[in-house]
């Protein structure tokens, strides 16, 4: 049977999503709630995606395999008995054996958080205190450039050896402020796909954007580029969320 889970984390204490030796991932945390509903079986759980440690999701998705047969509100409710309170699995339910939650995606939506106003050390760990002003203006206008089809090696990690597809799909980019608090704006990010580190590097070319130390029409330029050492710096990894994936 392939069970279809929604869930959330709070990145802050994880090293991210996908297992590593000895150490604290989501993953991890997921496979060993599942193996004791599974009768002590072991359950490889499948993401959409993996997100980099301190990285936060709303709505991530994976699937799974068992052949332990649950109600889905069942499993919902005993997984969230085991699994530590920073994950909570907002939702379960059975799909068709050749669902993926990976490869079956037709878009993700990440949005990040960046804090203009005064330090504030209760949230530092949900949104980046950059704590000056920015132009924000200038940063809508470079956000538009993004938007539709484009090669992103200028935001990517890469190594010699990569081959990969670096063309990715951006449906819509937005910046919004806050309606409670002007100091706080939220960059959405819709898209086909993402490359490792690409939208925490698009928000970095924006706040240098922001800063007035590039224009926002050079976004152009950069892309053609390929080249990662023009795009600017990578921003922190706490502002970051996975907020949905559409199927």
């Amino acid at each position: 049977m392939r069970y279809f889970i929604t869930f959330s984390y709070d990145g802050s204490n994880f090293k991210g999503y996908q297992k590593q030796v000895k150490e604290r991932t989501i993953q991890a945390e997921l496979e060993a709630a599942l193996k004791k509903i599974n009768k002590n079986e072991k359950v490889n759980v499948t993401a959409s995606g993996r997100t980099d440690a301190l990285v936060h999701a709303y709505n991530q998705k994976a699937h799974f395999d068992m052949d332990t047969i649950i109600d889905v509100d069942k499993l919902k409710y005993s997984l969230n008995s085991l699994l530590p309170e920073d994950i909570y699995v907002r939702g379960a339910t059975i799909v068709e054996n050749d669902f993926h939650a990976r490869f079956s995606v037709k878009a993700k939506e990440y949005i990040y958080k960046i804090n203009l106003g005064i330090y504030n050390p209760i949230e530092r760990n949900y949104i980046y205190q950059y704590n000056k002003r920015l132009d924000i203006p200038e940063m809508e206008r470079a956000l538009k450039y993004f938007e539709g089809e484009h090669n992103f090696k200028a935001f990517t990690k890469t190594s010699p050896e990569d081959k990969d597809d670096y063309v990715r799909n951006i449906i819509q980019a937005t910046l919004e402020r806050d309606p409670r608090d002007i100091n706080k704006i939220t960059i959405t990010l819709l898209g086909t796909g993402f490359l490792r580190y690409m939208v925490r590097n698009i928000v970095g070319l924006l706040i240098e954007v922001g800063e007035g130390k590039i224009k926002s029409e050079e976004v152009i330029s950069i892309l053609n580029s390929q080249d990662r050492t023009k795009a600017g710096i990578c921003a922190p990894a706490c502002g970051l969320y996975l907020n949905d994936v559409y199927y």
